[in-house]
């Protein structure tokens, strides 16, 4: 029973991103894995940008910057 956790930043991020992102993860593990599909758990966390860091900075605080570009 394969459990895939995905972290995305909530930027635009569609209903329609979501599942295609739920079918192809669960396509790639039935391929590579031979796990069949009604019994992988895919789950999307949508995080907010002042909540997720890279570099020592906020991915809001770099976004931020490059739209002052």
């Amino acid at each position: 029973m394969p459990y895939v956790n995905i972290k995305v930043t909530d930027e635009g991020v569609s209903a329609e991103h979501k599942r295609m992102l739920i079918e192809a993860v669960s396509e790639l593990l039935e391929r590579v894995l031979n796990k069949p599909r009604h019994t992988t758990f895919v789950v999307i966390d949508e995080v907010a940008t002042d909540s997720w860091g890279v570099g020592g900075e906020t991915v809001a605080d770099l976004r931020g910057r490059e739209r002052q570009r």
